[in-house]
């Protein structure tokens, strides 16, 4: 599994971060940041987790 984050869409509300606090930064902006882009099994509900609750859909997972 690979995280994609689109910054152009991103609106900072920051529930990625509050998710997935391993994965997940913001940066001096409030945009989004990808601290994993592969992230471990363990992590995997987590993340789904947090792409499920991105308001603004900037966040996706491409299976691989």
């Amino acid at each position: 599994m690979r995280i994609q984050a689109d910054r152009d869409v991103c609106i900072g509300a920051g529930n990625c971060v509050l998710a997935a606090e391993d994965v997940f930064d913001q940066d001096d902006d409030a945009l989004v940041e990808v601290l994993q882009e592969h992230p471990s099994a363990e992590q995997e509900s987590e993340v789904r987790n947090a792409v499920a609750q991105c308001p603004s859909g900037a966040l996706a997972l491409v299976e691989e």
